[in-house]
């Protein structure tokens, strides 16, 4: 036996898990675009948001344009969240400065005589937005290091009838919209295919469809853009279920629908975004038929969706935010004992340090693009029913 008396004071790996500004992990992900809402949550009254640890006000000029400022007027320190939008801004309910969404300053009404020439002089720190695929992206990086926003060939090309459908629910998340741990305890579960026979196979009972119970046979790879997982079930008769999973720098999830039983491309993405180092949530965005298509492929636990469970049930059904979050807000990396089969969780906790060490010397991580024949990322993430020969 082993006493838990003599335990040392666990430990976790901060340079892969805090991502506050000048931490390793901090400034790795601020080379990177990041969902920060729906597109309709910038509109004409500001809200404040967070990311990375950050706190910012989200909003829409009434030209259209959306803006992310730093929350603190840059005269005196009042809260833009209480500023109203206009054609050209936001102005600050103090002395009523109004700044454009690039965070210029263009008026100081108290200042009729000086404000031309003081307004020059001032400038609120901003953060630049573009808006893709149903989401708005902030750029929270040094500028002169700001890549292209990348397209996915996943979400191009539609089919007629096709549509990008984004959501803010945190699909793939296991639980509720924000989840309240570290964002990598979760991310790379991405890279941990052998616990789906388990925890979503047996363990809760079947969450996805039958197949997915099956133990499979994985190879795992590196990639330009990440890591990514080949994972191969035996379906009997010569024949197997083939799937690729990939994990893409920063923290997007190319993930086929567990649940999903007709084969093909990955249709559906994940953004993981940090809110702070004990919390997160996940934007996505899918190739869809019909509106609102995304919800329905949440998981069910005992026959219902995981808010709908009774105390009890979240104890007799566990899945993804109960194995997750139980480990505590950041996991304590001392006390693992890594084997075999964590193998791809292993590539990407490495994957990490060594783009965290181009970052520090002074270069561009993978995946970061600023010609525009770099702009279009292609994944291979999907299933396929293939014979053995080929798998």
């Amino acid at each position: 036996m082993r006493s838990a008396y003599g335990l040392a004071a666990p430990t976790c790996e901060a340079a892969l898990t805090l991502v506050g500004r000048g931490t390793p992990m901090g400034e790795l992900m601020r080379r990177y675009w990041h969902p920060i809402g729906l597109i309709g949550d910038a509109n004409e009254t500001p809200r404040q948001i967070r990311v990375l640890g950050e706190d910012l006000i989200l909003f829409r000029d009434h030209a259209g344009r959306p803006g992310l400022l730093h929350p603190r007027c840059a005269h005196r320190g009042a809260s833009l969240l209480y500023g109203k939008t206009e054609e050209k801004g936001i102005r600050c309910c103090y002395h009523g400065w109004l700044f454009d969404v690039d965070g210029n300053c263009l008026e100081q009404p108290c200042e009729p005589n000086l404000g031309a020439k003081t307004c020059a002089r001032v400038q609120q720190p901003a953060y630049p937005v573009e808006e893709r695929y149903g989401l708005i992206f902030a750029y929270l990086g040094p500028l002169d290091r700001k890549p292209l926003l990348p397209r996915y060939n996943v979400l191009e090309d539609l089919e007629p009838g096709e549509f990008v459908e984004a959501d803010d629910s945190s699909i793939g998340s296991g639980g509720p919209t924000i989840v309240p741990c570290n964002w990598l305890q979760h991310f790379e579960n991405v890279m941990d295919p052998f616990h789906v026979p388990i925890l979503h196979g047996s363990f809760s009972g079947v969450q996805f469809n039958e197949r997915m119970g099956l133990m499979p046979k994985v190879r795992f790879e590196d990639t330009m853009r990440g890591i990514r997982s080949l994972q191969v079930r035996d379906l009997g008769e010569g024949r197997v279920h083939r799937r690729i999973t990939e994990a893409v720098l920063p923290a997007v999830r190319a993930v086929a629908s567990p649940r999903a039983t007709v084969d093909g491309p990955c249709s559906l993405l994940g953004w993981v975004l940090p809110i702070d180092d004990t919390s997160f949530r996940i934007y996505s965005a899918g190739r869809v038929t019909k509106a609102s298509t995304l919800k329905t492929i949440r998981s069910h636990f005992n026959g219902k969706l995981w808010q709908e469970l009774t105390d009890a049930e979240h104890r007799d059904f566990p899945g993804d935010y109960e194995a997750q979050v139980s480990q505590g807000a950041i996991t304590a990396h001392s006390e693992e004992h890594l084997v075999t089969s964590d193998r791809g969780i292993g590539m990407l906790r490495r994957l990490y340090r060594e783009q965290i060490k181009i970052v520090e010397a002074g270069g561009n991580p993978m995946g970061t693009a600023f010609d525009p024949s770099g702009e279009l990322v292609m994944l291979d993430a999907g299933t396929a029913v293939v014979e053995a020969v080929d798998a």
